[in-house]
C-alpha cells in the first residue's frame, strides 16, 4: 500500500494504471474510517484491479458554523485499517487541492435545494466540486458511495450523468451498529446515552416502512408517527426533517403510489445524524 500526498503524483500513477489497462476502484472518504467505509473498500477490492482510497476533509462543504475544525481525524489509524485492502491512499493537502485563487465550483441544481441542501447552504456545491476534482485526479472506472448519504449519492450520480463522466457510481448498503444506528464518523460525538437513544432513528424509519408496506399511502400520517417515536428520546436535540421522497428526483411525495425513500436528519446532542430506508412497492 502506497500513500500519495501530491495531486500531480496521483495523476501520474492513475495515467500509468490506465495505460496498463488496469481498472481503478475508488472510495472517496473524509477519514476517521469505520466499518461502513471498509465495506466499500472491500467491494472495490473485489470488483477492480486497483483500489484507491482518498482521505480528505473537504473545507468547502462545511458551513461557517459547522464542524470542519473538530471533524475527527486519525491518519495513522486509518492507514492501519486500509492495510491489505487499498493499493493507494491519496491524502492531499488543502492548498494542493484548492490553489490560491481557486474560483471554479460545480452546482447540481434542483435535487440539492431540498432535504440537507435546505439546512446546509453550499454543502452540495462543495461535495460536487471536490468529487469532480477527485475523479479527474484518480480517473476511476467505478466509485463507491454509501447509501446512508442518500442525497449525496443521487447528487453525484446526477453530476456524472449530466457531465458525461465515464465513471460508474456504485451505491452500497448502509452498515449499522448493533442498535441500528447508521455508522458515521460523527458518531464519536455521541455520549453513551445519546448513542443508545439514536438507535431509535432506524427503528422509527423501519416502522414507517412497515406502515407503507401495510397499505398506508398518506405520507403526512407516516411522517407524524415516525416523528412521535423519535421525539420520545430525551437526548434528541432537534429534527431538521423527516421526509418521504421520490427515489430519483428527491421531491416530496404526498400520496404514496410507488417506490419511495424515507429520510431523517436531526441532532442527538451535538451530532447531526442522517439516515434513510428505501421502500419498494
Amino acid at each position: 500500500m502506497e500513500v500519495i500526498r501530491s495531486v500531480k503524483d496521483m495523476q501520474h500513477i492513475s495515467n500509468r494504471l490506465k495505460k496498463e489497462g488496469k481498472s481503478i476502484g475508488f472510495v472517496p472518504t473524509m477519514g476517521y474510517l469505520h466499518e461502513g467505509h471498509l465495506s466499500l473498500v472491500r467491494r472495490a477490492r473485489n470488483e477492480n484491479d486497483v483500489v484507491v482510497v482518498s482521505i480528505f476533509v473537504n473545507p468547502i462543504q462545511f458551513g461557517p458554523e459547522e464542524d470542519y475544525a473538530r471533524y475527527p481525524r486519525d491518519e495513522k489509524r486509518d492507514l492501519s485499517l486500509l492495510e491489505g485492502l487499498a493499493d493507494f491512499v491519496f491524502i492531499p493537502d488543502v492548498k494542493d487541492m484548492y490553489e490560491e485563487g481557486f474560483v471554479t465550483y460545480v452546482d447540481v441544481e434542483k435535487i440539492t435545494t431540498h432535504l440537507c441542501g435546505a439546512f446546509r447552504p453550499g454543502h452540495f456545491r462543495g461535495v460536487a466540486t471536490v468529487v469532480l476534482k477527485l475523479f479527474n485526479i484518480v480517473k476511476p472506472d467505478r466509485a463507491y458511495f454509501g447509501k446512508k448519504d442518500y442525497q449525496q449519492f443521487r447528487v453525484i450520480e446526477r453530476m456524472c450523468r449530466d457531465l458525461n463522466l465515464e465513471v460508474e457510481i456504485v451505491p452500497c448498503e448502509t452498515v449499522r451498529e448493533k442498535n441500528g444506528l447508521a455508522m458515521s464518523s460523527r458518531n464519536v460525538y455521541l455520549s453513551k446515552e445519546e448513542f443508545e437513544d439514536a438507535g431509535i432513528i432506524y427503528k422509527a424509519l423501519s416502522y414507517g416502512k412497515s406502515l407503507i408496506e401495510g397499505g398506508e399511502r398518506d405520507s403526512k400520517s407516516v411522517i407524524s408517527k415516525i416523528e412521535n417515536m423519535i421525539r420520545e428520546k430525551p437526548t434528541l436535540k432537534k429534527i431538521d426533517y423527516i421526509a418521504i421522497v421520490d427515489p430519483m428526483t428527491l421531491e416530496d411525495v404526498k400520496t404514496i403510489k410507488g417506490p419511495v425513500v424515507i429520510l431523517f436528519a436531526g441532532y442527538f446532542g451535538t451530532a447531526r445524524l442522517i439516515d434513510n430506508v428505501e421502500v419498494m412497492l
